[in-house]
């Protein structure tokens, strides 16, 4: 099993938009970020520690802005904070082997997926694609995507 941890050669390594996300709890803008609208198939892992936290099958469009999915890929790997912040109720949503902040989850997603919608900063996010899995150290997970290799 990989050892999925924040390092200081990882947060040098981030841009500051991300470390701004990731580290200070900072949100990116709405509709301008890298994966709201991206629809390849593949695994999305925390940017600090490459912990896998969603995949492409479980993300849905929200509109809200920012990608949303309806559950982590690794229940364990996403832990979930009350947020009073912005005189509001919140669960933020972060890593638990880094620490990343990595967005919010709602109960406003899906109902035939579950109700919930984890609304996810793209900053806090790496993609990894489907063809590159193997390669990536993340095999274990190709086979949620077997399925989408076959016509229907």
């Amino acid at each position: 099993m990989p050892e999925y941890r924040k390092t200081p050669e990882a947060l040098a390594r981030l841009t500051p938009l991300q470390y701004r996300v990731t580290q200070e709890s900072a949100t990116e803008r709405p509709f301008d970020n890298e994966f709201n609208e991206y629809r390849e198939p593949g695994l999305y892992v925390d940017v600090v520690s490459g912990e896998p936290l969603f995949t492409s099958r479980d993300k849905f469009p929200s509109h809200c802005g920012w990608p949303s999915f309806s559950k982590p890929v690794e229940p364990a790997n996403v832990v979930e904070k009350h947020d009073p912040t912005h005189g509001m109720r919140r669960t933020e949503v972060r890593s638990k082997h880094a620490d990343s902040h990595l967005g919010h989850v709602f109960d406003d997603g899906p109902r035939e997926r579950g109700g919930l919608r984890y609304c996810i900063n793209s900053a806090a996010l790496r993609f990894v694609p489907l063809a590159d899995l193997e390669n990536a150290g993340y095999g274990e997970y190709r086979h949620l995507f077997d399925s989408e290799d076959k016509p229907s």
